[in-house]
């Protein structure tokens, strides 16, 4: 036992890099822990290192691919049909240096890194307001800082090139931030705190779109996935920020974000995309 038993977390995109790494630091502590990936055949080794480490470990998989909406959609209605409590939702997964489209005909980075996770937290909700202290917590990345504005008729459109794949990421990041601020606005009357956190520049699977004679030299100059996760977990876990929400952190600690992501009108617009973005792809795909 821990001191986070009968604490129940879910950590998307944890096969590998800082989502492995969050979900062997929360088990290490008695978490129960739910890992969300895209693939059972990769990350089923995972799961049997992860409970041959941790013996008696709470320990669960749930498909998801945050790519295709309708998918996002049965990942969440699977989740509360197993009638486990959550009290911690750990948007990890993400790409970078993507490009084309998801299944629903948007950006890869920005349906991967947004649209995917703000419908999963949105349909989990629910779920994070029986907990008696629910978290929310965002992996954004200082890349953030770098976006000045949004283009959003772009973000149907395929990324040209390796800058503009690195453009979109920066929006997605950017989204992170701005998401996590909106919904602790919209969330002050409740238990459900949230978070957006830069875990540091880390050589995780992240980078697995960036171009191979790329991806090998960057990584030279990253840092672990077990550091690079502590931001996470801090997050996540820490009693000290019960009582915190929409901030943003970075070596845990709290940190300014950029100020566009302070903007209250550009997270509201946000909201209203992604709100009217979603609906409109899952009706598509209905029809």
């Amino acid at each position: 036992m821990g001191d986070l038993d009968q604490r129940f977390f879910l950590v998307t995109g944890a096969s590998s890099g800082i989502g492995l790494a969050t979900v062997d630091g929360l088990l290490a502590r008695g978490a129960a822990v739910t890992i969300a990936t895209r693939s059972e055949e990769r990350t089923k080794p995972v799961l049997e290192a992860l409970a041959a480490t941790h013996e008696g470990a709470q320990l669960f998989w749930l498909r998801l691919d945050l790519a295709d909406l309708r998918q996002v959609q049965r990942a969440a209605e699977g989740y509360l049909a197993t009638g486990r409590r959550l009290d911690v939702l750990v948007n990890n997964a993400g790409v970078a240096g993507g490009r084309g489209l998801t299944a629903d005909g948007f950006d890869v980075t920005v349906g991967t890194d947004h649209l995917g996770p703000y419908l999963f937290t949105k349909l989990l909700l629910p779920k994070l307001r029986e907990s008696s202290q629910g978290r929310v917590v965002n992996v954004a990345s200082q890349a953030h800082y770098s976006t000045k504005a949004i283009d959003w008729a772009a973000l149907r459109t395929p990324a040209r090139g390796a800058r503009e794949s690195l453009v979109r990421y920066s929006i997605a990041k950017l989204m992170n931030v701005l998401h996590a601020k909106e919904l602790a606005r919209r969330l002050a009357d409740t238990a459900v705190t949230t978070y957006a956190l830069h875990p540091g520049v880390v050589a995780s699977d992240v980078w697995r779109e960036v171009p191979w004679p790329i991806r090998p030299v960057i990584k030279l100059f990253m840092i672990s996935n077990e550091e690079g996760a502590k931001t996470s977990l801090y997050c996540a876990t820490a009693p000290e920020l019960a009582k915190v929400s929409g901030r943003y952190y970075e070596k845990c600690q709290e940190k300014r974000a950029s100020r566009l992501s302070d903007d209250p009108e550009l997270a509201k617009k946000l909201f209203e995309w992604s709100e009217e973005s979603i609906a409109a792809a899952l009706a598509a795909r209905a029809a």
